[in-house]
């Protein structure tokens, strides 16, 4: 049986030039965390290139190489500059191949849309050995190769695939967190949190500090695995703020 309390590892690899110039706000990396703490599984880098093959083809190696699944979002659409596919493609040292379900997929979406293009049929190429990942959204499948994932930029459509992979990937037990404010600047009480974080093995405590109304303040993440010691976790630390006359605010500010 797998050890329950093995740490899941993932990365993502945000691809395009939108993305970089500014022009576009990515809002992926929020969900496919969310998303990835309910499977178990914790993101531990984001590296975000242009459409650059060479960039893409060494972050692909040197993040599916160190954690356990690699997710990539962009640049799997039906233009020119999409050029993920084939990125991916020369990192695993495999061919591009037109996959028959994914072709089958399109041509049944665009059948009433003015048919199945020639640039349209690209959204149906794939690294060779692949296998897809659903898309209720725009008919375009996602794409697995082993330990990678290759998604679309958009983020509805990123979260229609997620929702096909949910449960279907191995991982741990789920990160849990709590969250307590107070109307203190961190520096105050960095010796509190180190103290408490030290006395509760299995928890991790996150500072994160604001200016509001002219004051200063912070809210304080706890997150664990374990429900028990999370609570545990987060009573010490209430009380060591309130003895010292910070006023926790549970939920945060």
């Amino acid at each position: 049986m797998a050890d329950p309390n093995r740490i899941w590892t993932a990365a993502l690899i945000v691809i395009g030039d939108e993305i970089l110039s500014g022009r576009t706000q990515d809002r992926n990396v929020a969900q496919i965390a969310t998303w990835l703490n309910v499977q178990g599984i914790r993101l531990r880098e984001v590296r975000v290139v242009a459409d650059d093959s060479g960039a893409i083809v060494e972050a692909v190696n040197t993040l599916r190489a160190r954690n356990d699944y690699l997710f990539t979002t962009g640049g799997i659409g039906p233009t020119h500059d999409d050029i993920t596919v084939d990125a991916i493609a020369d990192a695993l040292g495999v061919g591009v191949v037109v996959h028959d379900d994914a072709r089958a997929m399109l041509a049944g979406y665009y059948d009433t849309r003015g048919g199945l293009t020639e640039a349209r049929l690209r959204m149906a190429r794939v690294p060779e050995g692949a296998s897809l990942i659903e898309n209720r959204m725009s008919g375009a499948p996602g794409i697995r190769h082993g330990n990678i994932f290759i998604m679309a930029g958009v983020p509805h459509i990123t979260a229609g695939m997620l929702e096909a992979l949910t449960g279907r990937l191995e991982g741990g037990l789920p990160l849990l967190s709590a969250t307590l404010g107070c109307w203190v600047a961190e520096s105050e009480i960095a010796d509190l949190l180190g103290d408490v974080e030290r006395a509760h093995d299995g928890c991790q405590i996150g500072s994160y500090p604001f200016f509001r109304e002219g004051r200063v303040g912070a809210n304080f993440v706890v997150r664990s695995t374990d429900a028990e010691r999370l609570d545990a976790c987060m009573a010490a630390l209430g009380e060591g703020l309130a003895r010292g006359g910070w006023p926790p605010v549970p939920g945060g500010i």
